[in-house]
C-alpha cells in the first residue's frame, strides 16, 4: 500500500491536484484526501500545502518527491526483471525535446527503439519552453544551454551553433545583409519561449559580442514552424545548425552574416539525480547519446558545462 500512495502522491504533484489526479485513476477526491493524510502520517511529516486555487510541496514533500521516484523506478526494475526476464526492457518512458529537433532527429531513434523493444512505451513532450522535470515526472529532456536548476545531472552532445538564415527568394526580394544593424531593415521571424520573446540576437561586432534588436511580423513558440516560414520565403530566422544543417546542403536555405557568428550553445540531455534509472530509460539515453554527439558524450554536473 505504501508503494500504491508514493505513486498517488508523485501523480497529485504531476497534475497539479488531487481531484484530476483522482480523476485519472478512478478515485473520488474523498478516497484521494485520505490516503494523502496517510501517507502523511507514515512519514510524520505535512507534504503539500494546498489552497483553494493550488498546491504546493513542502520542504519534506520535496524531499519524498525524489525519494519516491527511487523506490518505484526499483520496484518497477525489479518486477520487470521477474515477470519478463532480464533480457526483455520493458515499461514507460518519458521525455521532452525541443519541437524541431525533435521531430527531425529524436522521432528516428525513437522509433527504432521501439522496434527493437516492443514492450516499452515512449510518451514524448515536445516543448521549445522547459519542463520541470521533476514536477511534472519526465525521465529526462533535451535541452539548448547550461542548466537553469544545477540538481539536474547532464550528459553533453557537444556544441550547437546558432546561424542566421533565410531562404533564396526571400533573398531575392528583400536584398541580403551584409551587417548585423541591416536586420533592422528585415522581416525577422522571432521565436518565443514562455513568456520572453527572443528579439535580441547576440554577434560578434568588432571582437564583443553585441546584441541586435530585431523586428517582424511573425513570432512563434514552435522551432518547426519558425523554420518552416523561414523555408517558405517568410523572413530571416535564427536557427539551431542541427535543425537546418540539411536545408543548407540543399540551398533550401542560405546561411547569412557568417562573419559575425551568433554563437553556439550547449546541447545536452538532461535528468533529476535519481540514484536508480531503469535499464530502459539508461539504454533510451545512450541510443539518442550516440545519434546526437558529434562525439563520445560524457556525464556533467551543471557546474562543468
Amino acid at each position: 500500500m505504501l508503494l500504491e500512495n508514493l505513486s498517488l502522491f508523485l501523480r497529485i504533484v504531476e497534475k497539479g491536484g488531487l481531484a484530476v489526479a483522482g480523476r485519472e485513476i478512478g478515485l473520488s477526491p474523498a478516497t484521494v484526501s485520505e490516503r494523502l493524510a496517510a501517507l502523511e502520517a507514515y512519514y510524520g511529516a505535512t507534504l503539500l500545502t494546498r489552497t483553494t486555487r493550488a498546491i504546493s510541496l513542502t520542504d519534506e514533500g520535496r524531499a519524498l518527491v525524489e525519494g519516491a521516484r527511487r523506490l518505484l523506478a526499483e520496484a518497477e526494475e525489479m518486477e520487470s526483471r521477474v515477470r519478463h526476464g532480464a533480457n526483455v526492457i520493458s515499461g514507460p518512458i518519458r521525455l521532452s525535446a525541443p519541437e524541431d529537433l525533435g521531430r527531425r532527429l529524436l522521432v528516428p531513434v525513437i522509433d527504432a527503439f521501439l522496434e527493437e523493444h516492443p514492450a516499452v512505451t515512449v510518451d514524448i513532450n515536445l516543448t521549445d519552453g522547459n519542463v520541470d522535470l521533476v514536477g511534472q515526472g519526465m525521465d529526462f529532456a533535451i535541452r539548448h544551454g547550461v542548466l537553469a536548476d544545477s540538481s539536474l545531472r547532464a550528459k553533453a552532445l557537444g556544441e550547437n551553433r546558432r546561424v542566421v538564415c533565410a531562404s533564396p527568394a526571400y533573398l531575392d526580394a528583400k536584398g541580403m545583409p551584409q551587417h548585423p544593424d541591416e536586420l533592422a531593415r528585415h522581416d525577422c521571424i522571432v521565436m518565443r519561449f514562455g513568456q520572453n520573446i527572443d528579439r535580441e540576437w547576440p554577434f560578434v561586432i568588432d571582437g564583443a559580442v553585441r546584441k541586435i534588436t530585431v523586428r517582424g511580423s511573425r513570432v512563434a513558440n514552435d522551432g518547426g514552424l519558425v523554420r518552416h516560414w523561414c523555408r517558405e520565403g517568410r523572413g530571416i530566422a535564427l536557427k539551431s545548425i542541427r535543425d537546418v544543417d540539411a536545408d543548407l546542403a540543399s540551398g533550401v536555405l542560405v546561411e547569412l552574416l557568417r562573419d559575425f557568428s551568433a554563437g553556439s550553445t550547449a546541447l545536452q540531455i538532461v535528468y533529476p539525480p535519481s540514484v536508480v534509472q531503469p535499464r530502459r530509460v539508461r539504454l533510451l539515453i545512450d541510443r539518442i547519446a550516440a545519434a546526437l554527439s558529434p562525439g563520445r558524450g560524457g556525464l556533467l554536473r551543471q557546474e562543468d558545462t
